[in-house]
This record gives structure tokens, sequence and C-alpha cells, in this order.
């Protein structure tokens, strides 16, 4: 077959870099970095490269496998016979409890999919199923319902105008090594340098001197303090007057209840809490207000705690208070070639609170209940309860908390079936691991980020290479699926009255032509000479750009209060204020506090196994500030015991000055033993076993996992001494 070389994109993260794949006889022999590619210009990270160690993994499953009668491992099955046993067994769930007992469980990839998410949330919706989880509730969830909240639309998503803002406030975030997250910017090191180099600011709140702090200015603060900090910043705006009255006039309602929450929270009153100085908070408030122009942006740092929402909520009203909401250089609106809020809108996938969770009553996100209570939804006897779980691109043992109760509760499941690219810690047990494709093997279209581009650009890829082995794309099993069971996978009810009319024409390459066509930057159905169709971005592989920035002006086409307007008291966040002046200090028995870290070389759960990644002795490593280490006696290099009220986990230890006094941090996504060699040698522990799945300990209006600032102690070990696991700590109820 010869050699050839085939443009494509990564989508491991969000900043979708440009890539070259280079096929010899039918395989991917080497990926580099697309120079031609209009925004990432040649550059991309480690996890890009090695995605060729993912592709041709020894590893990986590339037949459908079946697990033997006796429960101990798989045996290779036919897909037909594969399809034929799980419809069977799915149409015997459905007869005896419902379509509502069918459940799935989407992980981080699929969002990467422009086909994968669409038709299984249709799946589940054709079902009349509720039974909707992804990773957005360890991950993102609570930015959408802030998003709901404030402007009447959960698929709303502003993002910091990074081309043009003179100051970026970065609360929790490190996109150094993150590349972005809800946020689509290739390059990013040099967008944020380029603030800097026009004279600007970039300031970094984080309890860790992270990778980005260390290159910019750094704000020091104790974990899961974010709310207060924030709440000071505005009070320091209003008392001295330094709010945009114009901007709050014209553009919101109900400033008069922000102003007077945060009159309740001077600095001198937060930083015993905080551990910001009282004058670095007035400092920092004063140059963020003078700014001309500004953007306050947060990610997973600030997610995870217990006010992950409220905080959300506070980081765009920090923006909106300024002046910043819809300015250039400011929070602002994405130019999506589709808009992507307002189909979801229109199809009514764009939801939240429109129903709320069997379990712990929590509101459903974009149509998804929280993950962490899919153990007690298997368990919990009653109308609806999970009977039957199918899982793709996921591993949530590793990435819930209390994998255990769930790894146990999937046992009792009538069905549980996989689609994965590998046998990892949460499928091993499962009916069916079924072999999905890699971005590589498939066809795609940035469909859920376009709107979070710095630089408005769309671009489509064809398969590089064919599927290895027998891989199939996940919409192609959903609609088999689909077909046993008698229902659309089409992911809205038009869709699938349509499907219905004209049966397996719909598909999700049509799909997208059409949305492209109709979109914003559409050519119209041929009525726009120059507009977009998947015609011509398939003679445009590097990309297009759109338009070189992102249009402003555009505030009351996005709101969809019926006000128009920004909405800065609404009675759930009013609550959380409430909830918040009522939350309780430090627990002596736990003095410190845990955060997750975000490594250069890895991704969530499912790229230890590459061994480019894994090279140079990597080791799974807790940082300790070395005022904490000297007083626990603790070694760099040597071994910790790190206890929390749900767990325990033993941890190698890392001395660094990077970390604040009395906070610890240790990646996620380690402690592997599932079907992957590499992965498993590697060792390391979950850091969710340190985190409750009780429904009390989620975040109120999300269902997030509190994953960040969880209160911990530290023990020295002996590792030449037994050691228990988890002796003197409290595991959550199962």
């Amino acid at each position: 077959m010869g050699v050839d070389r085939k443009v494509t994109f990564c989508r491991i993260c969000e900043a979708h870099c440009g890539m070259v794949a280079t096929v010899e006889d039918g395989a991917v022999t080497q990926l580099r970095p697309d120079r031609e590619h209009p925004l990432s210009s040649g550059y991309a990270c480690p996890k890009g490269i090695a995605m060729l160690d993912v592709q041709n993994d020894p590893d990986r499953v590339v037949h459908p496998l079946k697990r033997r009668a006796g429960g101990d491992g798989f045996d290779r099955v036919s897909w037909d016979d594969a399809l034929a046993d799980i419809g069977a067994r799915l149409r015997a769930v459905r007869d005896r409890h419902g379509g509502e007992a069918i459940g799935w469980y989407m992980g981080n990839p699929g969002a990467f999919s422009y086909s994968h998410p669409l038709w299984v949330k249709g799946f589940l919706d054709a079902l009349g199923s509720r039974h909707y989880y992804t990773a957005s509730s360890q991950d993102v969830a609570n930015r959408f319902a802030a998003s709901a909240l404030l402007y009447g639309c959960s698929a709303l998503l502003p993002i910091p105008d990074l081309q043009r803002t003179d100051f970026l406030l970065v609360v929790g975030a490190n996109p150094l090594v993150s590349h972005g997250s809800v946020l689509t910017a290739p390059r990013i090191k040099d967008q944020l340098h380029a603030i800097v180099g026009r004279g600007g600011r970039v300031v970094v709140v984080d309890p860790r001197r992270s990778e980005t702090a260390r290159a910019f200015e750094h704000v020091a603060v104790r974990p899961d303090t974010d709310a207060w900090l924030l709440l000071s910043l505005l009070h320091v705006i209003f008392a001295e007057g330094l709010e945009d009255w114009r901007a709050l006039v014209h553009q919101t309602e109900g400033y008069g209840w922000l102003r007077d929450a945060a009159a309740a929270h001077p600095p001198e009153a937060t930083e015993d809490r905080t551990g910001v100085p009282a004058q670095t908070v007035r400092a920092l408030a004063r140059d963020l207000a003078a700014a001309p122009s500004a953007a306050v942006y947060g990610r997973t740092g600030s997610c995870l705690g217990r006010f992950g929402t409220l905080v959300a909520f506070l980081l765009d009203s920090l923006n909106v208070v300024t002046g910043n909401l819809d300015a250039p250089g400011g929070w602002v609106f994405g130019r999506p070639a589709i808009a992507l809020d307002e189909i979801a809108e229109l199809a009514g996938l764009a939801t939240y609170g429109k129903w709320r969770s069997r379990v712990g009553n929590f509101p459903e996100v974009l149509g998804a209940a929280p993950a962490s209570l899919m153990h007690r939804e298997i368990r919990e006897p009653g109308p609806g309860q999970l009977r039957a779980l199918l899982v793709s691109a996921g591993n949530p043992v590793l990435s819930v908390p209390d994998g255990a109760a769930l790894q146990a509760a999937l046992g009792e499941l009538d069905l549980f079936v996989s689609l994965d690219l590998y046998v990892t810690e949460t499928n091993r047990h499962a009916d069916y691991v079924l072999p999905a494709t890699t971005f590589l093997e498939r066809e795609d279209l940035p469909i859920a980020f376009l709107g979070l581009y710095t630089t408005p650009f769309v671009q489509w890829t064809e398969p590089v290479v064919e599927p290895r082995g027998e891989a199939r794309d996940e919409w192609e099993v959903v609609s088999a699926l689909g077909d046993a069971l008698g229902v659309s996978p089409l992911p809205t009810p038009q869709l699938r009255r349509l499907g219905r009319r004209l049966g397996k024409l719909v598909t999700p390459r049509r799909l997208v032509d059409l949305l492209l066509r109709t979109g914003p930057e559409g050519d119209w159905l041929g009525v726009r000479r120059r507009g977009l169709s998947l015609r011509r971005l398939r003679k445009a592989p590097h990309g297009v750009v759109v338009s070189q920035h992102i249009p402003t002006g555009v505030l009351r086409r996005k709101v969809r209060h019926p006000s128009g307007k920004v909405r800065l008291d609404p009675p759930e966040i009013r609550a959380e204020v409430d909830r918040l002046a009522a939350s309780n200090g430090h627990d002596p028995a736990f003095p410190l506090r845990l955060i997750g870290l975000r490594e250069l070389r890895s991704h969530n759960s499912w790229m230890h196994n590459a061994p480019l990644l894994m090279r140079g002795g990597r080791t799974h490593a807790a940082r300790v500030n070395p005022a904490d280490a000297e007083r626990l006696g603790l070694a760099d290099g040597g071994a910790a015991r790190i206890v929390s009220p749900s767990g325990a986990a033993e941890v190698t230890v890392k001395v660094t000055d990077e970390m604040t006094e009395g906070t610890v941090a240790l990646p996620h996504g380690w402690g592997h033993y599932g079907g992957w060699q590499v992965a498993n040698a590697a060792g390391g522990v979950n850091s969710n076993v340190l985190a409750s799945s009780r429904a009390e300990d989620l975040e109120p209006l999300a269902g997030m996992a509190f994953l960040n600032g969880i209160p911990v102690r530290l023990e020295a070990v002996d590792r030449a001494a037994p050691v228990e696991a988890a002796a003197d700590a409290e595991p959550a109820p199962a």
C-alpha cells in the first residue's frame, strides 16, 4: 500500500492541535505536529505524539470480548453473537423493569467525538431513561449550572478573549499543562505570554505554584476557599465605587443583592480563611477594575470544591461587575460555525433542573445525573432502579469517589457492557467489552468546542486509517443496539421521526453537514458561495479560520432570561451564599487539605499504558511543602499515609516548595489493575479513594464530586513494616 501522510487533528484535550500521520501499509507509524495548521502552527504536546503508542498498543482491545462463564477473563466472540446477546438481555431488562432501568456512563473522551454523545443521549431518551452519567460530574457540570442561572442557558459558555485582554486573572487553572479547558486555545503558552508582551498581566490564583503560576504572577490561596476570595474582590470593587455602573444597569438584574452579599465579606474578614492578605486582595481588585480590558477565568481547581457552582457564578460576576462581559478583551461568547447552544436548546438538550435524580434529589445538568451516585442507583430498589449499564470511553471505578463501592455494585447488574480501547479497572468484570475506534480511525469535527476557540476556527478530518481489528465507532454500536430494541438513537424527537422515514440515511456525517451549512458561517445550502460546508472543509484539511477575533455586542442575543439580562440574584445562589456563611472550619483530626494535580504526560486514567509517556522513571507522588514534611517527619522519596474522612492511601512523598503550607497535591488517574501491562507496572494509588460518594457530600447545585480541598492528615510510614490500608479511616457507605 506504500507510504502516505494524512492531515488530522488531536482529540485528547481541548487544544485540538493539528497533526500529520504517516501511514505505511495501512498502519500509523508516526505522528508529528502539523506545521501548516493555522493555530497550532507546528506544536503538539507529548500526549498527542504518544497517541501512536495507544493506536498500536498490543494491550488494546480490537475484537469483541465476552466474559467467561466462570467470571475470570474473556473469550473472543463475533460482533453478531455479541450484539444478539446484548440486545436480547437489554430487551429482557426493559420488559421486566422498563426502559428507565437502562443507563449509560460516558467518559471524557466521548466529548471529543462529534457523533458519540449525540447518539448515546438519543438512545437513552428514546428508551425514556434518565440514567445518563458523564465525567462532567467530576469535571465541569457546575460551569453548565452557573450558565443556566446567569444566562438562562446551560450550554452557553463564555471564554476569555486572550487575543485582546490586558489583564487575565486565572483561578484554579493550569493552562500551561492542561492547554486550556472550557477554552480552545492552541499554543496557549504563546497567547498568555503575548498578554505580558503587550504590557498586560497574567495573575494565577492557586494553592500550588503550578507551571502556569511559575511563569507569571502567583497569588497563593488555601484550597476550597475561592468563594470567600471572590466575594472579597467584589466587596472591594463595590465599596470603592470601582464597578461599571453602565454595564450593571444595561446588562444585569439583581446586582443589588450581589453588592449586599459581597458587603459581608471584606478582605480583612476572609484572609484567615483564604490565606490571602487583605492588602493583596484589595490591590488585585483595584488592578482588575482599572485594567482597560480584563477577563476572569477558572477551571477544575475552582470547580471541584464544596461550592463549585457558586464559585463559577462569582467568576462570571466579576467579569460583569467590572464591565468586561461581552467586551473586547473580556469575557466573551465564541463564534462557532455550528451554534451548539441554540441547537441544543431547540432540541431540548440544554437543560438544567428539568428533573431531579432518583437518589439524592440533584438537578440534572445537560440531562445527566451525578456519576458519584451510580452505585446507589444500582443498589437502591424502587421504580427506575438501574439494572443494565453501558460504559463508553470511561473508567469510573478510577474517576468517581469510592470506586470500590461502584465496582461491587457493577457485579449486581443484570447486564454490564463496555465500549473501550482497553480492559480497564471498570470493565474487567463486564459481561462484554466491545472494541472502539481511536480518533485516528474515525471522521470528526469538534462540534462541542467550536464556541470555545479564542480564534474562531473549524476543521474536519477523515479517518487516517481503517479501524484496527474489528473496532467500530460508538455511534454504529449504539445504532445496532437501537435496532435490537426497536428504538431510534437519533438525538432529537424530530430527527427520530425523520429517521423513521429515511431509515439509515440519517448519519452523523449528514447531520453535521446540514448543521454546518445552515449555521452562522454556512453556505445556506448553496445561497452563499463562500459559506462553509463539509465539501469545502474537505478541501481545506488544515482547517478554516472563520474570523480573526470574536465578535462582541451580542449579549442580548445570547441571554435567554425573559428580561434579556444576566441574573445576579437567583435563589439557588442566594441559598449557597447562606450555606457558605454557615460552613464549618477545619477539623483538627484532618488539618491539611488535598488538591488534585494535572500532569503534562498524563490524561485522566487512559494514557498510562503509553511507553513514551511513562519513560524516565515516572512515579506517582504526593507533593508536600517542606515545612509540613519536617513537622510530620516525612522525607523526600519516603512513604506517607494520606487519611481522609472517607479513606486512606499510601503514597510516595515529593517534598517541594511549590506547595503552599498546609496543602498536599496528588495527581489523579493512577492506581491501575486492569488489562494493561505498562500502566499496572507503574504503581501509584487512586486518589479518589480519599473522596466521598455520599449524597450529602456532593455539591448541591450540580451534583459535583468534592475532589479539591479534601480534609486529610499525613502520617509517616516505615516501608519496612506492614501497613494496614485505611485502618482508622471511616469508609463511605457502600
